[in-house]
């Protein structure tokens, strides 16, 4: 079903980009360096429709954002800033009136993945190196946009009455294969910005990076078998606890659909920190009221790659990994079910047997043709 509309997806996100352009975009450009700031305002506006506000700390670009009369469309954040630093200044962002989903977009001449991860984990949306491409600067603005619009119509249409929206949206209609947004927990990124996360990685050319995928078992057959809202709490349940397990390894992680959260760690040392699949469904019957969830793991897969498609490949390796060991649990049960199968009817034969014999006695007495030779 999902795939049949893609094409029409494609369409509509060609529309919606096209009347994007046609709106002046409001932009606020935070940087210590005066020449970058010089050069963002008056280069942005050439490209297409953008009106660019500057400001030189964060706690000018808070004053700013405090007194706007409507929320900026994007924000452009330097990271390494004296005083009050960018991922900083972008977690008083999001504790800030109609800012939470504002797109932010960090820019900076640092290529670390401690800050680059901390970005992330905070809520930006995408992260550009100095010196960066103006075109290639625009076009994530403009998708960061376009997501941040949709994001907003999606929370803002399913109900007109706010104490009923939390109770709709997360009961709302979506496919097996659909990536929740899975929001409150610290190490979880959503969908789009776990991509963001991963290409910078591949960027940065690390080599000691691992993914290891976590699948809740028989999540299709759940699926087909309750309510869009039992699955969705069934999911975040796991999620919860991968978000504990996350930090004692200081790893992100996703929910990627279809029953599967893709695990990022650094290091071997903290990727051994990892729990075993016997040890995570442990604490998942502790901690989770279904007695019958359970989850299956796949081993660690290196994300040894300096391209963004080996960090593609490595995570559809872990996704492989992972439903091979659904199926090979799925086959050993079977195997078990089967092999109690074939012994029952000959226990329930011998029980009728012995009923039969029973009543006839009951019936006829102790002679009966069941004692003649």
């Amino acid at each position: 079903m999902r795939h049949s509309t893609l094409g029409h997806d494609r369409f509509q996100n060609k529309l919606e980009l096209r009347a994007l352009r046609q709106v002046t975009l409001n932009v606020l450009v935070v940087d210590d360096e005066p020449s970058i700031l010089e050069l963002l305002q008056s280069a942005l506006p050439e490209l297409e429709n953008c009106a660019v506000s500057v400001a030189a700390s964060a706690d000018a670009a808070l004053q700013m954002i405090k007194t706007a009369e409507a929320p900026f469309d994007c924000l452009l954040l330097d990271i390494q800033m004296p005083g009050t630093n960018g991922i900083e200044l972008l977690r008083q962002l999001r504790k800030t009136p109609g800012n939470l989903e504002t797109p932010v977009i960090m820019l900076t001449a640092m290529d670390d993945q401690k800050h680059i991860e901390e970005a992330f984990l905070e809520g930006a949306f995408d992260y550009i190196t100095k010196p960066f491409d103006f075109f290639e600067l625009r076009s994530r603005m403009n998708a960061a946009h376009l997501l941040m619009m949709e994001r907003i119509r999606a929370k803002t249409s399913s109900a007109s009455i706010q104490d009923l929206r939390n109770e709709l949206e997360f009961n709302q209609q979506f496919s097996f294969e659909d990536p929740l947004s899975i929001e409150g927990l610290e190490r979880c990124l959503r969908y789009v910005e776990f991509d963001h996360y991963i290409d910078q990685l591949s960027r940065g050319r690390r080599s000691d990076s691992w993914v290891t995928a976590v699948k809740l078992q028989g999540a299709e057959y759940r699926f087909d078998l309750i309510e869009f809202g039992a699955f969705r709490r069934l999911i975040s349940d796991i999620a919860q606890r991968i978000d504990v397990i996350s930090h004692r390894t200081e790893g992100v992680f996703c929910y990627r659909g279809s029953g599967v959260f893709l695990i990022v760690t650094h290091g071997r040392g903290l990727t051994s920190q990892l729990p075993t699949e016997d040890i995570l469904n442990r604490d998942l019957k502790q901690a989770v009221s279904d007695g019958c969830l359970s989850a299956v793991m796949s081993s660690p897969v290196s994300m040894r790659s300096f391209s963004k498609s080996g960090a593609i490949a490595a995570m559809n390796q872990a996704l492989e990994k992972v439903n091979s060991r659904e199926s090979a649990l799925g086959k050993s049960a079977a195997v078990h079910t089967h092999m109690k199968l074939e012994n029952t009817p000959i226990l329930e034969e011998k029980s009728t047997g012995r009923l039969f014999d029973t009543v006839l006695r009951e019936m006829y007495g102790d002679t009966t043709y069941l004692d003649r030779k």
